[in-house]
């Protein structure tokens, strides 16, 4: 049996309100939608399901509003069977949402209300850090303050802890405050807002990697959606291609990758394997609506990989 990885998550939670339309309005205009889906999200909190549906122990950091959906969100992680002890409501704030636009191809844009994810401070992860020393894996994303990113980046390694981050929403970064991480993973449009290259390609990733790893970052994945992902690193860079999906809605698949890619990664598998199958499980995700209600258990996951695999 695989070893059982201990991943813990700082970072946001949110509530997604998620609209399907045939178009989206012009300045002004009023229109009407398809249909409406509200769900749990925002990518910390997706990362950790994600992780946890994939087999792994997980543990989440995160402040939540004293409005109806704090409490809803802290009972949704316990009822997945994730560790909440660490995730606390904060008076006076709402909790983050994420009203979600979804055009007829599944192609989505998405803003981010923070809320009381503003709130995650480094003092609560030093409060937090008997948890996150249990971790085999600590998860960042960037929908918490930047302070507190690069406090955790240094606490991980202080206590050698794997760690990961998903540098999303994208944003201006200082590189020396990250260099010290295991694993960047942007997609396409983040990679572009931090280092000011396009990403349109696979060779244009390859470009952009070459960019980060030259800024001091050990190991960098480019997650590329239907091309797949690239992973890259000081000894050279690999494209792992992409499964073939009917792709309903992509929210969420990028928190997708970042789970299951720590899950396998934890459970001792090498770094391009990890990849190809984290690949598979963020194309699976899309193929239904929302974010977490769209991802598999690792049941049905394995099923698809045995018969996707050798394809």
């Amino acid at each position: 049996m695989a070893k059982r990885p201990r991943i813990a998550v700082v970072g946001s939670a949110n509530v997604d309100l998620t609209t399907f339309t045939d178009q989206f309005p012009k300045p002004g205009e009023t229109i009407f939608g398809q249909t409406f889906d509200m769900g749990f999200g925002g990518k910390g909190a997706n990362q950790a399901v994600a992780a946890k549906l994939c087999g792994s122990d997980v543990f989440m950091v995160a402040r939540v509003g004293d409005d109806l959906f704090g409490p809803a969100t802290i009972k949704n992680f316990e009822k997945l069977g994730i560790d909440a002890s660490q995730v606390r409501q904060v008076p006076g704030l709402s909790s983050g949402v994420a009203p979600i636009f979804v055009d007829p191809a599944g192609q989505n844009r998405i803003l981010v209300v923070k809320g009381a994810n503003d709130a995650l401070k480094p003092a609560d992860v030093d409060a937090a850090s008997d948890v996150l020393k249990s971790a085999d894996c600590i998860v960042l994303q960037f929908e918490i303050p930047l302070e507190t990113v690069y406090y955790t980046i240094k606490f991980a390694r202080k206590n050698n802890i794997r760690c990961l981050l998903n540098p999303a929403p994208g944003q201006p970064i200082d590189v020396k405050a990250v260099a010290d991480l295991d694993y960047f993973v942007p997609n396409e449009s983040e990679a572009e807002t931090i280092t000011g290259m396009p990403v349109k390609n696979v060779d244009d990733a390859k470009k952009c990697a070459e960019k980060l790893l030259s800024g001091g970052i050990r190991r960098v994945i480019i997650t590329l959606g239907a091309n797949g992902s690239l992973l890259a690193g000081r000894d050279g860079m690999e494209h792992v291609p992409a499964f073939n999906m009917k792709s309903v809605d992509s929210t969420g698949a990028g928190d997708a990758f970042i789970g299951s890619f720590a899950t396998f990664l934890g459970e001792g598998l090498a770094e391009g394997e990890a990849v190809r199958r984290a690949n598979l499980y963020a194309g699976l995700s899309t193929t239904g609506v929302g974010t977490q209600k769209s991802f598999y258990d690792r049941a049905r996951f394995d099923t698809e990989w045995a018969a996707r695999a050798k394809s």
